[in-house]
């Protein structure tokens, strides 16, 4: 089965990246796309380094500062749209914060699997 994991982290960063231009320069948005950006690209970076991880608890260690990374992407896309008046949201934010639940469940899961493991065999 091939690993679909880094493609959707990566649309998901080009996607905010995207979205991040709709947005008003005010000086408190500026702050929070600068924020988001950084979380969303680092999310997946991160994730594209467990790839090559020298051992299990390295890979596990990337893969929850992904999930770090992903937790943080939520946080500031849900303070967008509870700040952004109704009228003004871009359309793809509520689609940016589902895909960010649902990658936050799966690099959770992910940690909690192999950190199992690890916990298994000692």
């Amino acid at each position: 089965m091939k690993n679909d994991i880094p493609d959707r982290l990566r649309r998901f960063a080009v996607a905010v990246i995207k979205m991040s231009r709709k947005l008003d320069n005010s000086a408190e948005y500026k702050i929070i796309k600068n924020q988001l950006i950084k979380a969303a690209t680092s999310a997946g970076a991160n994730y594209e380094e467990s790839q090559g991880a020298a051992s299990t608890p390295d890979f596990i260690n990337k893969v929850k500062i992904s999930l770090k990374e992903m937790r943080e992407s939520n946080y500031w896309l849900e303070l967008l749209s509870q700040t952004i008046p109704h009228a003004e949201r871009p359309a793809e934010l509520d689609e940016l914060i589902d895909e960010s639940e649902q990658l936050k469940r799966i690099l959770g899961s992910i940690c909690s699997k192999f950190s199992d493991n690890k916990n298994k065999k000692s």
